[in-house]
């Protein structure tokens, strides 16, 4: 098997399927892609709404309360709460199809994905946390999505096992961050990103195990540092007094010098921990896997996977999964699973083919919201030996009718679901966030689009009359409505306006920082444009030998190429057109050990 060079039937680009692709599609016997890396994952991320919450009348039987749903009131897909959703009050197998052969199989696999249940809002066993979504086990949290285990944590993104947290993206076993990515078992951090293990601290990148420091890059086991300046406890407490951290204005310059301060620094070419003949970044334990991002707690034999945890193996274009799953392709959010083919949303399963929120279950085929069952087709129950028979007719009936979507997209056996069985708007789901398009350029490649609602408040504090300093905001603060700085001007789901609510007032108060000026959406924005793409580019390190190779950061120590530029290549998600420098590992380590 040799490397292929194929043009993606969606963007036109073309896109390499190398010999361990072929022998992975061989042995899960599934044709190669016709989508690139890029619009397979974008295809998968448009149909998983997180953020975008709704009030929407519960649909079960006996029930007409509204609850929080990531479906909108408009949208035509029937909804249970949590609690209903779960009961045995229903039965998924009710909305079963016989197999019509004169049609697409995707057509029909719509047909009984609109007419069963879905559930609302997936937010497992919260306490006082109504408001978040896809979720489990929080605590007095606001606005938290896709964060665990959790108390006490507002307007956060992948929190975990935190509390105090408010505003914090891809952050664990933290409490009392503010604006902090990436960063794990932190206290009292706020404004920085990439730390481990640090406390009492602001305006850092890079450190480790470091305290007491402030506006500092590439530090371990550091302490009452300034701009990377060595000082003493009592100089560095001097100092501090004239950081007036609770005025905004003070804030957004520091954050300015800060921006400029740290370019000057080597970056890391790739976070990878632990690993063994892999690329991609954000990778620990990790081994003989390509182009990964965000995987963490073991992996063997994967490829083109985003956030993934808790060991998975032999899996190929999955998005969240984890817990001993394997053997998997083309999938999202598999918890656990082993042989599961197109599907999303799937279980404690195995032998799953094109399945969506199924939970317990084997040998599925076409199936929506089934619980502890096998064997059926399209919600249907049929016997071992009829399943193992229709199986492979059916597989061949998708490759002799293909189900043609909008833009004359073919989607055969082989394929993920088409976009046009998403429930969600384009807008409203992650795929905005990672492959941000506007709405013109959305519907253009096919996709939908949701206008937002049309709000009828009036906002009674504008952006510019918000108080600069926390110490002149008085309680009266959490009766207004407050006026974004975008005013709705953005491509960043803009509500426009906001309210301070009583647990973050106190939070800005305790640890002293000014109140925000923008509405949440917009800053979780600001968070994610922190972090690189799910890219790679082919890049060669940046060292020039003495120092950087653009002059600007002069190399501590000796390396190993003396004066020379450094040899090494390497991937890495930064693009060749940013600033920042880059370095490979040698170079780093030799640089920040």
């Amino acid at each position: 098997m040799n490397t292929e060079t194929r043009q993606c039937q969606n963007c036109k680009n073309p896109f390499t399927i190398e010999p361990e692709d072929f022998a992975f599609y061989e042995k899960m016997q599934v044709p190669p892609p016709t989508f690139c890396f890029d619009c397979r994952l974008q295809r998968r991320l448009a149909f998983r709404n997180e953020r975008i919450l709704y009030k929407k009348k519960c649909e079960a039987p006996g029930h007409a309360e509204e609850s929080i749903s990531v479906f909108s009131p408009d949208n035509p897909q029937r909804t249970y709460d949590h609690q209903a959703w779960w009961s045995d009050t229903w039965n998924p197998l009710d909305y079963g199809k016989e197999i019509d052969w004169s049609k697409p199989f995707f057509a029909q696999l719509q047909e009984v994905w609109r007419a069963v249940p879905d559930i609302a809002v997936l937010n497992i066993n919260p306490v006082n946390s109504e408001y978040c979504s896809t979720t489990e086990g929080n605590k007095n949290c606001y606005l938290v999505f896709g964060g665990d285990f959790n108390e006490n944590t507002l307007y956060s993104t992948y929190v975990f096992n935190s509390k105090e947290c408010v505003d914090t993206y891809w952050v664990s076993k933290s409490e009392f961050n503010y604006e902090t990515v990436d960063c794990i078992s932190c206290a009292r951090l706020s404004y920085s990103r990439y730390c481990d293990g640090c406390y009492d601290s602001a305006f850092l990148l890079n450190c480790k195990n470091c305290h007491d420091c402030f506006g500092c890059v590439n530090l371990k086991n550091k302490s009452y540092c300034l701009w990377n300046e060595q000082l003493t406890k009592e100089e560095y407490q001097k100092r501090m007094k004239d950081m007036h951290l609770g005025d905004a204005k003070q804030i957004a310059e520091l954050k300015r010098k800060f921006a400029d301060f740290s370019i000057n620094f080597p970056r890391r070419f790739a976070r990878l921990i632990q690993t063994v003949h892999s690329t991609g970044d954000n990778l620990e334990q990790a081994k003989n896997c390509r182009q990964c991002f965000d995987v963490f707690g073991g992996a063997e034999d994967c490829a083109y996977d985003v956030l993934a945890y808790s060991r998975i193996k032999d899996c190929f274009d999955v998005d969240r999964a984890g817990l001993n799953t394997e053997l998997v392709y083309e999938s999202s959010s598999v918890y656990p699973g082993s042989r599961v083919f197109f599907s999303r949303f799937v279980f404690n399963c195995h032998d799953i083919h094109y399945s969506y929120n199924c939970h317990h279950v084997s040998n599925l085929f076409g199936c929506v919201g089934v619980r502890n069952k096998q064997y059926c087709i399209l919600n249907k129950q049929y016997s071992e030996a009829e399943y193992n028979e229709l199986v492979p007719k059916l597989i061949r009936h998708m490759k002799d009718l293909p189900y043609t979507g909008k833009q004359g997209r073919s989607y055969a056996y082989g394929e993920f679901f088409p976009v046009e069985i998403s429930p969600f708007a384009y807008n409203e789901t992650l795929a905005q966030e990672v492959y941000p398009l506007t709405k013109e350029k959305a519907l253009a490649r096919g996709f939908s689009w949701r206008d937002p609602d049309e709000k009828t408040y009036i906002p009674t504090l504008a952006c510019e009359d918000i108080p600069d300093d926390i110490a002149n905001a008085n309680d009266s603060i959490l009766k207004k409505v407050i006026e974004c700085g975008h005013k709705g001007r953005c491509e960043e789901q803009c509500t426009k306006a906001f309210k301070i609510i009583a647990p973050e007032l106190e939070f800005y108060r305790r640890i002293g920082i000014p109140l925000p000026k923008l509405c949440p959406s917009c800053r979780h924005y600001g968070r994610v444009r922190q972090r690189n793409p799910v890219r790679l580019w082919s890049r060669s390190c940046q060292c020039g030998g003495l120092r950087s190779a653009n002059g600007t950061y002069v190399n501590e120590t000796k390396h190993f190429h003396d004066d020379q530029s450094c040899p090494n290549e390497f991937q890495t998600s930064y693009s060749p057109d940013r600033p920042e420098i880059v370095y490979c590992e040698e170079c780093y380590q030799d640089e920040v050990a």
